[in-house]
């Protein structure tokens, strides 16, 4: 009996093991098929919070539905004690493009810290860009997009200045 019962522990570890590995290896690639929500979509929206940089110190999403422009607000606890405004920003830029980028009547995210509030528009982050952001298709091209104009802190702190 127990020679049957340790080959099939082995197994049952195995599938356990993979199962695990691939939901994490794919976490982050399944945010595409979000592609196209719309801000009334309240599940599409948290999903795709929820994969987004600093997700879990997000206490609160807000749509703003009523009449157009239509908005999101989030609202985040502190970040880290480590955590300096830069990353925020990056934080702030990195989330809006996502969310930008997958949410077709989005207008406007206004993110909420502790000690910072930030709204950020379509029409301003597709001209930093110089693209839409609507019209990106993959990840990559987003990833891409980021890596480019978030790696100049001088960069960042121009676009919160305008």
């Amino acid at each position: 009996m127990k020679r049957m019962l340790i080959p099939f522990m082995a197994v049952a570890c195995l599938v356990l093991i993979w199962t695990g590995y691939s939901q994490h290896a794919d976490s982050k690639t399944d945010v595409f098929r979000y592609k196209h929500s719309y801000v009334g979509d309240n599940s599409a929206v948290g999903n795709i919070v929820n994969q987004l940089a600093h997700h879990q110190e997000l206490r609160q999403i807000e749509l703003e539905t009523k009449q157009a422009p239509y908005g999101i607000h989030l609202t985040y606890q502190e970040i880290d004690a480590e955590a300096v405004e830069q990353e925020i920003k990056e934080t702030v830029l990195y989330n809006a493009t996502y969310l930008f980028a997958l949410v077709d009547n989005v207008d406007r995210i206004t993110f909420t810290f502790p000690d910072n509030e930030y709204t950020v528009t379509r029409a301003t982050l597709d001209g930093w860009y110089n693209t839409q952001l609507s019209t990106i298709e993959q990840e990559k091209a987003v990833t891409k997009l980021i890596q480019r104009h978030l790696k100049s802190e001088n960069k960042i702190n121009q676009f919160f200045a305008d």
